[in-house]
């Protein structure tokens, strides 16, 4: 089979430059890599054949070999002929490779990540605090401001970690992939490389102030928006207010946990409030009208005549906002008619007068009772 032109396989001008040449097998060779193309045969003899087109075209004796007697320079067997064949065989295209890219940021190039990208990966991590809101916050919303602790970017260095002035290089133990290859036995396994710590790069001169971490602990206050409806146990997120990531990586988030205080007149039942109100047994006999305390204001209710204990009254729209924003719970009152205790001598004559006055038509529930009970013991 007749071989390729190596400027043809390079895509390059036979009057390219030594770096034009070095440059688009850069380019070819990281395309075509194996470990980028496993299982893919017809990758890997590209990957070989622009080996060999670099090998010869990046050599100047070689170059000019090829160019006055094309690849007859390169077979034994032209040797005697006189048409060049002064030339051995060709190197490892993997060796070719590593000559080429060494130490120079070639898994940063052959990943697809920069100095920057790899330092993301070292994300900082989340907080937690909780914090303690009234019902009336919790139903109205609020602002709220906690108290946080955490590891803040270094102003020193500005988070990277490095004494200004100086940089970062390719860690030269894993060449800047932030792994090394340990041999058991028949295996071979990953681990994280232990000059780096993962991070691919190593500093010059870490920062005085950090240690080289790009992290400072501050405590700081920060404001949280707690929106209408929150309840025990929700959870509200701030981004990017967790600890600062080492080496200028992306910071992690706070998260907020909600507890809400007991109300001294209201129990929450999902958006719904609850309100146990005592009423005379004047009120509850005789009917009128009731004022009920709400997070809203004052709202009044018509009680009809003979209301009994545990009676409810639903009012409309004065419970709590839904926090998903499905409409706003109802405010349930249940009445307690409230038995009057230590009377006076004139209160209590008065009320024996009026039992004298009542009959079974007064208390219909006393009297269904009692007929039922007289059944069952039949």
């Amino acid at each position: 089979m007749t071989k390729r032109d190596y400027y043809e396989i390079l895509g390059v001008d036979k009057s390219a430059s030594p770096e034009e040449i070095k440059k688009a097998y850069r380019k070819l060779a990281l395309k075509y890599h194996p470990d980028r193309n496993a299982g893919d045969k017809t990758a890997e003899e590209k990957f070989k054949e622009i080996g060999e087109a670099y090998e010869v075209l990046s050599d100047p004796q070689k170059r000019a070999a090829y160019d006055q007697y094309g690849h007859a320079a390169f077979d034994p067997r032209a040797k005697a002929s006189g048409f060049g064949g002064g030339y051995g065989g060709f190197h490892d295209p993997f060796e070719i490779f590593r000559e080429v890219f060494g130490n120079s940021g070639i898994f940063d190039e052959f990943f697809g990540r920069s100095d920057s990208d790899s330092e993301a990966y070292e994300r900082g991590e989340d907080l937690r605090v909780n914090l303690e809101i009234t019902l009336e916050e919790a139903a109205l919303g609020c602002e709220k401001e906690v108290s946080v602790t955490r590891l803040d970017q270094c102003s020193t260095c500005k988070g990277t970690g490095a004494e200004p002035g100086s940089s970062k290089k390719i860690c030269p133990t894993c060449h800047g992939k932030g792994q090394v290859g340990i041999s058991t036995g028949f295996f071979r396994i990953a681990q994280t490389c232990p000059n780096c710590y993962g991070q691919g790069s190593v500093l010059e001169k870490p920062c005085h102030s950090c240690n080289g971490t790009g992290q400072k602990k501050r405590t700081s206050k920060i404001k949280i928006k707690i929106p209408p409806g929150v309840d025990t146990g929700t959870r509200l997120k701030s981004a990017g207010n967790g600890n600062a990531g080492r080496r200028g990586g992306m910071p992690g988030d706070l998260y907020i946990f909600i507890h809400v205080k007991p109300h001294e007149i209201f129990q929450r039942d999902g958006d719904d409030l609850i309100c146990e109100v005592p009423i005379s047994f004047v009120k509850a006999a005789l009917g009128g009208e009731l004022e009920i305390p709400t997070l809203f204001g004052k709202e009044t209710i018509k009680i009809p005549a003979g209301t009994q204990t545990g009676t409810v009254f639903r009012i409309r729209g004065r419970g709590i906002k839904n926090v998903y924003g499905n409409g706003q719970g109802d405010l349930l009152v249940r009445l307690n008619v409230e038995v009057p205790t230590r009377l006076n001598s004139a209160q209590r004559a008065k009320l024996e007068e009026f039992a004298a006055l009542c009959n079974e038509e007064v208390h219909p529930i006393s009297k269904s009772f009692f007929e039922k009970a007289k059944n069952f013991f039949k």
